[in-house]
């Protein structure tokens, strides 16, 4: 076994999640067809015969009403009399990496063979399967992920739905409708709700055509064409390489034009082939205007062509020259640190300037005592007045810290000062003549943290 599925192995056996099948309906509108051809043909999807229904009986089905206002069904099945001879020989075919019978022994280990259950053998059978490319297998590792790590249950519910397998597509067009594991984006669930739809899910047809009214006409354009584009195809869960439609990090980015122009770090787009941003109107491309690598500063377009409602704008924030800022001045910043494991939310850190200089009086940066985390690099640092007056960028590096002094630092973090950034806009005129004139009273700091957050954005880098 590979090292990466031995990980992945321990991974699940540590992880026992228990999760019901179930299927969600909620009331949609006239249906809006736009089915590609391969999913017309059965088929194409050259799915493998899965034979475990034989083995159930159904003892009770419940129905209630789920969060989001539609129906959820709970399906509860006790498994039938399996001979020693069938349960051998689906045994012996897993045991010879066979992924369809690893599958079936998955089931009727979790089912219970002789009425009990191992649920350390069926994890370990069902994650064989799935890292061997089974797609009904890669959809209940999804399963059981779900409710606790929502981005690992997005990885294999792709792998699943690339292979096209509906369920696995309607279910990935949930998360991303949801903002359940990535961001919220809605083309990308109408595109996974239509392809669904088009092999006859009536749960994602209902879904797809509730999203039409949250929905720009371009929005929809795009979803149908990438439906059109999209042909299914196989990956295994092993290949521990990204996904092109994964990002391989994230950060913090503020808007400092109303036409979409924002900042973020040099160093957390400088590998990007590609950037998109979390925003109020939904996910959209960027591009990399211009860059400061010395002093970590980064300008970035917004691409939001036909994804701005009306006259909608972005909001940005103004930025005041850092030399007037004083020793124990209150700042807050507003991110996105460490996604994975605490969501898609802004989260709000405050805190003081500490030192009017930074590491090794470096006289380019702030110390701060804000509390920041990997993710909030590249966020607004704000003052009471609601100015821009640094740009998170760094932490006091714990292991040489603790090499020097033997002990590791407490809360050490660092701002590029506003004054490079103001200096650094000046080289694009363009932009500069559009920055927002600076406060000059005090704001309520409830007001300066909502225009914190209508400003920041999520940067997801590809």
């Amino acid at each position: 076994m590979k090292a990466n599925q031995l990980v992945l192995m321990l991974f699940f056996l540590a992880l026992g999640i228990a999760v019901a099948q179930q299927s969600i309906s909620p009331a949609g509108s006239n249906a809006l067809s736009d089915i590609p051809d391969w999913a017309k043909d059965d088929a194409a999807n050259n799915k493998p015969v899965i034979s475990i229904a034989a083995w159930l009986s159904e003892v009770t089905t419940t129905t209630t009403t789920s969060t989001n206002g539609g129906t959820e069904t709970l399906q509860i099945y006790r498994i039938n009399a399996v001979s020693q001879t069938e349960f051998a020989s689906i045994k012996a075919k897993a045991e010879n990496d066979d992924p369809v019978a690893q599958y079936q022994l998955a089931r009727l280990y979790r089912w219970g063979v002789g009425g009990e259950t191992n649920r350390d053998e069926d994890t370990k059978w069902l994650v064989s399967a799935a890292l061997q490319g089974l797609p009904e297998a890669q959809l209940a590792m999804g399963w059981r992920c779900y409710w606790d790590y929502p981005a690992e249950a997005l990885k294999w519910f792709r792998l699943a739905a690339q292979q096209g397998n509906a369920e696995a597509q309607c279910t990935l067009g949930q998360c991303y409708r949801l903002g359940k594991g990535a961001p919220q984006d809605y083309v990308e669930a109408y595109k996974w709700y239509n392809l669904a739809a088009g092999q006859g899910d009536r749960n994602a047809t209902d879904n797809r055509d509730a999203l039409v009214g949250l929905m720009t006409a371009d929005q929809i354009a795009e979803a149908q064409q990438l439906s059109r584009e999209f042909k299914p195809h196989k990956e295994s869960g092993s290949d521990s390489s990204a996904s092109s439609d994964e990002p391989i990090a994230s950060g913090t980015g503020f808007f400092i034009t109303d036409d979409g122009y924002l900042i973020s770090n040099y160093h957390v787009v400088k590998d990007a082939t590609k950037v998109r941003l979390v925003t109020s109107a939904g996910l959209i491309d960027a591009k990399v205007v211009q860059v400061d690598a010395a002093n970590d500063l980064a300008l970035l377009k917004a691409n939001a062509e036909g994804r701005m409602k009306n006259e909608e704008t972005f909001k940005p924030l103004p930025i005041a020259a850092s030399r007037t800022v004083l020793l124990g001045g209150t700042v807050a910043t507003i991110g996105f640190p460490d996604i994975g494991l605490q969501g898609f939310a802004p989260k709000l850190a405050k805190g003081e300037i500490a030192s009017l200089s930074g590491a090794s009086d470096d006289p380019r940066y702030f110390q701060i005592s804000v509390p920041v985390q990997p993710g909030n690099s590249g966020g607004a640092l704000v003052d009471e007045r609601g100015n821009v007056i640094g740009i998170v960028s760094a932490k006091l590096d714990a292991s040489a810290a603790l090499a020097a002094s033997g002990q590791l630092p407490e809360n050490v973090n660092y701002a590029v000062k506003s004054s490079l950034l103001l200096s650094f806009l000046e080289s694009v005129p363009d932009v500069d003549a559009k920055l927002k004139v600076p406060n000059t009273a005090d704001e309520k700091f409830e007001d300066v943290v909502k225009s914190a957050q209508n400003a920041a954005v999520l940067v997801l880098v590809y």
